[in-house]
């Protein structure tokens, strides 16, 4: 059975600043392969109007919209559709997910990409992507995180059905670069500027490219306040698109891996 899925996200046009765009890209191609009719529907924000990447996909109809009030001129799309997903960050989620989960007639669903971050939120005051009264309105909660979490999002904050999404990779950019050593960087990290990630970048990366000037290192990346205090071996790029990922990555002999603080927590 071919379906016709909505999916209201962060963004699919812009890969910056956005980790969320790689998997809504693999997602959904893979959606299409197998058949499936998905319209992806974006808030028009300028910063990603001014980074993007990706404008007219063959495996998905995009919609932008300006304001939220623009929303109900997808009133009927939303209302035929088998599938409606709400993503995590979507501005104004709050208010959007109490319209989706009143006009979908078919499955909806809450597609959270940062489960540990948006729990502990909750827990200390809320988010404006989504509300714990607004769960349970929701058939299924996506989990970037598996494991006892899941549980905990059915037992305290009373969703129906959570199971583990986990984030998705595109095969046809994400596979081995075939890059020969010698590597040129000796030490490279990807990820979008984070305060709680910011000391562990300081001991496993900067220091160590303090104490070593004669080795390359390269930290990408958009949002980072202040590199003046760098050392001169560190590159900084701001912004690395999927498609050139694997690149990145062939041409570094180690890659650092940071996980945000509730992340670690939880685990999985």
């Amino acid at each position: 059975m071919n379906l016709d899925i909505v999916i209201f996200g962060l963004s699919i046009t812009s890969s910056w600043g956005n980790g969320h765009a790689s998997t809504y890209r693999a997602l959904i191609k893979a959606l299409a392969r197998r058949g499936h009719r998905v319209t992806f529907l974006e808030r028009d924000v300028p910063w990603y109007r001014r980074h993007r990447d990706l404008l007219d996909p063959s495996y998905c109809r995009i919609e932008l919209y300006e304001k939220l009030s623009e929303v109900g001129r997808f009133r009927d799309l939303v209302a035929q559709a088998d599938l409606v997903i709400q993503g995590s960050y979507v501005p104004n989620g709050t208010i959007l997910a109490e319209w989706i989960t009143t006009e979908a007639q078919g499955v909806t669903a809450f597609y959270d990409i940062d489960p540990p971050v948006t729990l502990a939120k909750l827990d200390g005051g809320g988010v404006d992507y989504i509300a714990a009264h607004l769960i349970p309105r929701f058939d299924l909660f996506l989990s970037f995180t598996g494991g006892p979490t899941l549980r905990h999002i059915e037992s305290h904050y009373g969703s129906p059905r959570a199971r583990a999404l986990y984030c998705a990779a595109d095969p046809e950019f994400h596979a081995p670069a075939g890059g020969a050593a010698p590597y040129p960087r000796a030490l490279g990290y990807l990820g979008t500027y984070s305060a709680d990630r910011e000391a562990a970048l300081g001991t496993l990366l900067i220091k160590p490219a303090a104490e070593l000037p004669w080795q390359r290192f390269v930290v990408a990346g958009a949002q980072y306040p202040d590199t003046s205090g760098w050392s001169a071996n560190i590159e900084h790029i701001e912004h690395v698109p999927p498609a050139e990922h694997a690149a990145f990555y062939a041409a570094q002999r180690f890659t650092l891996n940071l996980t945000r603080a509730d992340m670690v927590a939880r685990g999985y």
